[in-house]
């Protein structure tokens, strides 16, 4: 019974459309009803009328702004630590690199230390980088400030730095020198 009760339902709905009339009154006001008025005119539908919704994206779009505001921010990078030209005698081959950014890094950006043109160690935010079992001799060092899309924001000059390490002497035994005579 409830099946029939179903069709016969949906097959009335399709009868039951209301046909609106409207009318403009003496003030000049549209009015819509669906009941004839006198001087009123039927109103035709497109048979494809479709709801649109439009979402708001603000989440969306201010913090897209938020990261383009940061990636616009001008950083001023400098490496305040060892000096140039400093030479440093470590025998472990320890060295600590310091910088100094202004203004802060922006919550998506690190900073990447550079020797000799190739990175070392792992993107960090801190501006204090420690190094060891650095081979001794002169080394070059950058630090660039980098977006999470790889977009270089600021790079710091280069700084020389030489490091002395001790060695062992191997000693070598004297040769006696043949004489002319």
């Amino acid at each position: 019974m409830r099946f029939y009760l179903t069709i016969s339902l949906m097959f009335f709905s399709l009868f039951t459309q209301a046909t609106v009339y409207k009318w403009v009154d003496a003030d000049g006001k549209i009015h819509y009803s669906d009941q004839p008025i006198k001087n009123s005119e039927t109103v035709e539908f497109k048979s494809n009328t479709q709801n649109q919704i439009k979402l708001h994206t603000s989440k969306a779009k201010s913090s897209t702004a938020d990261e383009n505001q940061q990636s616009l921010t001008q950083y001023d990078l400098s490496i305040t630590s060892p000096s140039e030209e400093e030479t440093i005698r470590d025998n472990q081959g320890k060295i600590t690199i310091m910088a100094r950014i202004s203004p802060n890094l922006g919550a998506k950006h690190v900073l990447v230390l550079l020797m000799d043109g190739v990175v070392v160690g792992t993107p960090q935010t801190s501006p204090i980088f420690s190094l060891k079992d650095i081979d001794r001799g002169e080394h070059n060092f950058v630090i660039k400030a980098v977006a999470q899309n790889g977009k270089q924001l600021a790079s710091s000059s280069p700084r020389k730095v030489y490091l002395h390490r001790a060695i062992i002497n191997r000693q070598t035994t004297a040769t006696p020198l043949k004489s002319g005579n």
